[in-house]
């Protein structure tokens, strides 16, 4: 079938062993390639009930149809597994130049479970994989592995043949449930505790390498829909606005919105936020876009600090996330310093998201006295300290490093830590943007924005951020039209590039396959129906899908608080029209395996 390899690569780290599998056209056309083939995958071949970080726990990277191909965006891999963070379903994606590294070792998917006797790297090919002693690096942070693999085993990208390294630092190695794996040196497949996996597997490099391509049903018109997009969209005001300023310039939309979280969620609006906005990472530092492949809008921030005690320090970022959890949550008010605490964690290897919040909740305990810790807000060097602790699993370190449900039960800090099924929140409050905080609800993976990115059209006056009304139906919407972008895998900002049509287009382009919104639509509700099944056959009740107590009892300087009632009557509105009952449980067409693996699959070694 047009637009796949229609196979993927099964590896099995216990004795160094693969296998080459066959997959339908059946199975790509039901599920199609990322997401949909990867969330199939795990659902087949993934124990119920297996422990995270047990050597049962699958890790799947996937590519999709257009990985590799001249449509914009399309430079991106997924990773999926049970996440050791939330005990739930677990995605995450990164961009950068090595998707297409991925993409060209010939596999739809890349399927590794079991336990290596000792550290390893797996180098992945179009012919199989090989299997190398990574004793030597292990212990090595996310730029020196990197660095190391590419020398050791990678082709460079000169001609047809490409090379390129996915790897976890010191917190993916000790299993830090809120690790993650890094490429190209700054980005991140950044939650969910990907890399604490990959750490639980002795696996601390993966390398691909290849001169594959995918066959696509239409070459000349996927090219000339590429020159099309460039043409309409290179000045479309979301693509000027993220080359001109990245992702920091949320930062005074949200403080205007009132709604940035500071002071670890209990207030919605920074007063120094002027200090840690795009402007002073623009002013402050010398910074230049950079786009990953595939790309015109460049949204990465290539950063050189100028001055002060991190003069030197170059990263790519920090992005609004890092800033918002830093910043915000911890209260830092130099973009400088969070530059130097967002090096850190990429070194370390962990989320930057996950970290800030865990730091806000230690600086609140510690202040009720919960800790004994000398660390308060805007406290860079003893923050900087506690992160190195929960990398090494040091004293307090190890609480944290086992998650913020677990660290909350330990301190009787269970009132105060803000969570949605584990996964702490990005920096939007739900207080104020309704609709966020019912996306937050029904995330698969917990409180995500990237799911549904609802809070876009909240905050630019697409609809009122305290409306209920009608709230679900249109995040279904948003979330469903993405749902297909992480088939695909397309990147995010791209959202308003790609209408429905135009993805009904890259699908047929693609693939062959002819699809109208209706059609497509069904496609994404099977998937997220999909995943729902996952997470109710790992435990799920009707009461993870809520937001922390706290925010419908605290309510804001600006008044702002959530409702308790207009939230349940958006989830029932949400259920309803998913098809699922009162308690979130799909009601029909159960996403079961259309056909057993034993018959669906051909098994080659």
């Amino acid at each position: 079938m047009n637009g796949f390899y229609g196979r993927y690569i099964n590896i099995n780290l216990d004795g160094e062993k693969y296998n080459i599998v066959s997959l339908s056209d059946s199975i790509l056309e039901r599920y199609l390639g990322g997401k949909g083939l990867a969330s199939y995958l795990l659902y087949v071949l993934n124990p119920p009930g297996v422990d995270p970080l047990s050597p049962g726990n699958h890790l799947i990277f996937a590519t999709g149809p257009v990985t590799s191909s001249r449509i914009w965006g399309s430079s991106r891999y997924g990773v999926f597994t049970k996440s050791p963070q939330t005990n739930f379903y677990s995605e995450s994606y990164a961009g950068g130049k090595v998707p297409e590294a991925v993409d060209s070792s010939g596999f739809d998917a890349i399927v590794i479970t079991g336990k290596a006797r000792c550290p390893t790297v797996v180098l992945v090919h179009p012919e199989g994989a090989e299997f190398f002693d990574a004793a030597g690096i292990w212990g090595m942070d996310t730029y020196e592995t990197e660095d190391t693999v590419n020398r050791g085993f990678g082709a460079g990208n000169s001609g047809p043949k490409k090379s390129g390294a996915v790897v976890i630092g010191p917190a993916g190695e000790n299993r830090i449930r809120f690790s993650v794996i890094e490429n190209d040196y700054w980005r991140s497949a950044g939650r969910t505790g990907v890399g604490a996996v990959m750490g639980s597997k002795h696996l601390k490099a993966v390398v691909f390498t290849g001169d594959q391509r995918r066959l696509l049903f239409d070459t000349k018109a996927v090219e000339h829909f590429s020159r099309e997009i460039a043409r309409e969209s290179r000045d479309h005001p979301a693509a000027e606005a993220l080359k001109k300023m990245g992702t920091p310039n949320m930062v005074k939309t949200t403080n205007q919105a009132r709604a940035f979280p500071t002071k670890y969620w209990s207030e919605s609006f920074f007063d120094r936020w002027e200090n840690i906005s795009a402007e002073a990472l623009h002013r402050q530092c010398r910074v230049q876009p950079r786009a990953c492949a595939k790309c015109f809008i460049a949204c990465g921030r290539m950063t050189r600090v100028i001055n002060g005690r991190h003069a030197g320090l170059r990263i790519e970022g920090p992005e609004y996330e890092t800033i918002f959890a830093f910043g915000g949550l911890c209260m830092i008010d130099s973009i400088e310093e969070i530059a130097y605490l967002n090096d850190v964690c990429d070194r370390l290897g962990m989320d930057t998201v996950s970290a800030g919040n865990l730091c806000g909740l230690t600086i609140e305990a510690a202040k009720r006295k919960k800790v004994d810790l000398k660390i308060d807000y805007g406290d860079v060097d003893a923050i900087a300290g506690l992160l190195n602790k929960i990398a090494g699993r040091q004293g307090i370190g190890d609480i944290l490093a086992r998650g913020i449900k677990y660290a909350a039960k330990v301190w009787d800090m269970e009132d105060a830590a803000v969570h949605v099924k584990g996964l702490e929140p990005p920096g939007y409050d739900p207080r104020v943007l309704k609709g966020s905080g019912l996306a937050f609800c029904v995330a698969a993976r917990g409180a995500c924005h990237l799911r549904a990115t609802f809070h876009n059209p909240e905050l630019k006056g697409r609809i009122d951020p305290d409306a209920v009304k009608g709230k679900a139906e249109l995040m279904i919407d948003f979330e469903d039209r993405l749902i297909l972008m992480d088939t695909l895998i397309l990147c995010r900002f791209f959202r308003d590039i790609y209408s429905w049509d135009r993805l009904g287009q890259i699908i047929e382009m693609t693939t062959g396959l002819k699809s109208d919104k209706a059609v497509l639509q069904k496609i994404a509700s099977a998937l997220s129906s999909l995943t729902r099944c996952f997470n109710l056959r790992e435990g799920l009740r009707p009461e993870d899908d809520r937001l922390p107590r706290r925010f419908y009892k605290e309510m804001l300087k600006t008044g702002h608080v959530v409702n308790e009632r207009a939230l349940a009557g958006m989830l029932n509105d949400y259920y309803a029209l998913r098809g699922w009952d009162e308690n979130g449980i799909p009601e029909q067409n159960m996403p079961l395996p259309i056909e057993q693996p034993n018959n669906m699959l051909q098994y080659h070694i």
